[in-house]
């Protein structure tokens, strides 16, 4: 093999090299648009369950069910995401009474929230009283069509569907699947 076909070889393997870059970038791009969610937790509203600085992947077309940690768009700051989870579900009445939640007069177990509770001071709530017909933000009976009714579990500085109202569907990008940042906090929802 002569210099000539050496050089001729080294850029075909750069060509192919290049071509093989191209080809997963535009692959990765196009999972991170239409398949999955890679974000960044901000802000103490989810806490215990996820802290400032964790990452976690959202799939964007997985069915929203009630309890799922979801991504979605903040309806009160443009541009900027909020992580959440699901509680109600369209159709659904919402009631929080004595620190119980109640969907459609039906007591909801939260066993995400007993770390929570457990630090409180004695008679202190987590979640205050409320019903979607006596809450400003949703004013109505039952949780509209296509929406979702949302809360943080850090429930005395979520920023949540109490006062942001609902959530409709189209404005969540993801369900929570996967928190893999920190590695020691590694969990599948």
């Amino acid at each position: 093999m002569n210099v000539s076909d050496q050089a001729k070889e080294v850029w075909k393997n750069i060509i192919e090299m290049v071509v093989w870059i191209l080809f997963v970038w535009i692959v990765v791009r196009l999972l991170l648009k239409f398949v999955v969610a890679n974000e960044q937790v901000f802000g103490p509203s989810m806490q215990p369950t996820f802290h400032q600085g964790d990452r976690v992947i959202a799939l964007r077309h997985k069915t929203v069910k009630r309890n799922d940690v979801v991504i979605l768009d903040a309806p009160d700051e443009p541009g900027e995401l909020y992580i959440k989870r699901v509680i109600g579900l369209p159709g659904e009445t919402v009631e929080s009474k004595n620190d119980k939640m109640y969907i459609n007069g039906k007591y909801l177990a939260q066993p995400y929230l007993k770390e929570y509770k457990s630090k409180m001071p004695a008679g202190q709530l987590l979640t205050n009283n409320f019903t979607l017909k006596n809450d400003t933000a949703t004013n109505r009976n039952t949780v509209p069509k296509d929406s979702y009714f949302v809360m943080g579990d850090n429930r005395t500085v979520s920023k949540d569907s109490r006062m942001i109202g609902f959530i409709k569907k189209k404005k969540i990008e993801g369900v929570v699947v996967l928190r893999y940042w920190p590695l020691n906090r590694f969990k599948i929802f």
